[in-house]
């Protein structure tokens, strides 16, 4: 367009003065630190080991925080099955038995990571839409419908493993993860924590008289304590936790035996109390369980469904953890084909419990992954170690449920710190991307965001009975949908790997992080995965590579 008299021609633009160019703020204000593959504060990696006392020492505290999930899972489900105390005790040591037995193929032949495989609370919204189904109907005794319950679970249970072997071993897992960035593990990872919140501090509250003296104990001792005196520095890091809860452990005792819950409510007294477990006295002394224990399986096509969502679920959160645990033992994030081994070992496994009677499946503990950041130690073998304290406490159930009776906000309090350990290494994994990529923010937020929201919908609208919001004509159906979108981690990865990958993912590969992540997902494409995932004993050259 021509200038006319009302549009008069822009002023010239004046060069910059010449001179030195202005300084970065960014480095006036401090260093800039470079992202670490491997944490430099752990004391043992995966595969470098403590002393014999001193793992033998780790790998019982591992067992005990395990434990505190084993019994509240138990304490949840049998007396709604109708069995009674000595039920329960059996119950807690098939869990055991299982996560020994488990946590020790996952070690040899699975991740070859230093992960505790636990019983997973994925599995009890299933399991309470069983038990709802066997409530209106007549059993000669409230055992007989225990027993009966619990056969329906193992049937369920074992026809639901083979979701994840099929899963595992086709490699349709692995290929999944493969669609994975930083981007998608920051947010996996974290909720993988946050997800647990309901088991922190509401689960502390029920017994605030110990639960929180436990969190303020074991932040001061594990520390600040440590700090006071150079000698005390390796003891207090490294076992702070079980001195801790020894002594919060004795002071509950003594408030029990001082008549301090007397008077309370029949909740706080079943919180607070050392002797309302009732473990002790109804634990068999020896007793190794068996397959079939309960009786032949009962194979119910209206509950499987719902405990395959489970089995689903128990990948999901098993993947999440499998990555903090790379993280915390310092190895390399699992390659694809580890992941797929794993998760069809898994599987084999969830058979393996269905067959032996177990009322739920197993996954990765996220406790026991955050117990690795909290002592700096990653080593394979302490973990393994704690499969023998597993096995051993699930034979010998009295020494068993002797440290089964530890008060539950007790664990809470634990759980408080180990979780958000899980959670704040999720967070760490966004050095490897762009953080300040407007992009990235939007698919970190939205699934973090959703990760966390959607879940509580439907934990917020289940009923005691086990059924969701999802009500549909098709039990089957409700029972799949309610318990895949009940779990963080599933939902997390849903969301998170549509987005990533469908939001301009080619032209945002590097600020994905991609050309950091994607060697690490090939079998070679980094000389340290063979050195942390490689199978013991020459294994692999006898084994077809489907398996490996």
């Amino acid at each position: 367009m021509g200038e006319t008299e009302n549009h008069q021609a822009p002023p010239p633009v004046q060069a910059p003065p010449a001179g030195p160019l202005p300084p970065n703020l960014a480095l006036s204000r401090g260093p800039i630190w470079n992202p670490a593959e491997q944490l430099l504060q752990l004391h043992y990696c995966i595969h470098s080991n403590p002393s014999w006392p001193e793992a033998l020492l780790l790998g019982f505290q591992h067992y005990i925080v395990m434990l505190g999930t084993t019994v509240l899972i138990a304490t949840t489900l049998v007396p709604a099955m109708g069995g009674d105390h000595g039920d329960k005790a059996r119950v807690i040591q098939t869990l055991l038995f299982m996560s020994g037995v488990n946590t020790l193929l996952q070690t040899w032949l699975g991740s070859r990571l230093p992960t505790v495989m636990g019983a997973s609370v994925a599995f009890i919204l299933p399991v309470m839409s069983i038990i709802n189904d066997y409530t209106d109907k007549t059993f000669p005794s409230e055992h007989e419908r225990f027993t009966y319950t619990i056969r329906t679970i193992q049937g369920s249970l074992i026809v639901s493993s083979f979701i994840n072997i099929f899963l595992g071993y086709s490699k349709t897992w692995g290929n999944l993860t493969r669609l994975f960035s930083p981007i998608i593990i920051v947010p996996l990872v974290c909720v993988v924590g946050l997800g647990l919140f309901t088991r922190g501090f509401p689960l502390l509250a029920n017994c605030v008289q110990i639960g929180l003296p436990m969190l303020i104990l074991l932040v001061l001792t594990q520390q600040y304590m440590k700090r006071i005196h150079p000698g005390a520095h390796h003891v207090l890091e490294r076992f702070a936790l079980l001195l801790c809860i020894a002594v919060i452990w004795a002071f509950a005792a003594i408030l029990t035996v001082a008549g301090a819950y007397n008077t309370a409510k029949s909740q706080t007294q079943n919180s607070c109390r050392t002797d309302r477990s009732y473990l002790l006295s109804s634990a068999p002394w020896i007793k190794v369980p068996y397959p079939f224990q309960w009786g032949t399986p009962i194979f119910s096509a209206s509950h499987v469904f719902g405990m395959m969502g489970a089995a689903l679920v128990s990948s999901a959160e098993s993947t999440g953890a499998f990555f903090a645990a790379a993280r915390l033992s310092g190895a390399t994030p699992p390659p694809a084909h580890v992941l797929s081994r794993s998760i069809g070992l898994q599987g084999i496994g969830m058979l393996v419990e269905g067959i032996f009677g177990s009322v739920v499946g197993t996954t990765a503990s996220v406790e026991n992954v955050g117990l690795l950041g909290l002592t700096h130690i990653g080593s394979r073998r302490v973990v393994q170690i704690s499969c023998g304290f597993m096995i051993f406490f699930s034979i010998f159930g009295k020494f068993g449920a002797f440290f089964a009776s530890i008060p539950l906000p007790i664990f809470a309090a634990i759980y408080c710190v180990l979780f958000g350990i899980v959670a704040a290494v999720g967070i760490s994994f966004i050095q490897f991307a762009n953080s300040n990529s407007i992009r990235n923010i939007y698919v970190l937020g939205l699934t973090l965001f959703l990760g966390i929201s959607i879940p509580q919908y439907f934990i917020m609208n289940t009923a005691p009975d086990g059924h969701g919001p999802v009500r549909t004509d098709g039990g089957w159906f409700n029972d799949i949908l309610n318990t895949i979108f009940s779990s963080p981690p599933t939902v997390a990865i849903i969301v998170g790997t549509i987005i990533d990958n469908t939001l301009e993912a080619k032209h945002s590969a590097v600020d994905r992080g991609l050309p950091w992540w994607v060697p690490f997902q090939k079998r070679k494409g980094d000389v340290r995965n063979d050195e942390f995932y490689r199978l013991p004993l020459r294994i692999n050259e006898y084994m077809p590579t489907r398996f490996l």
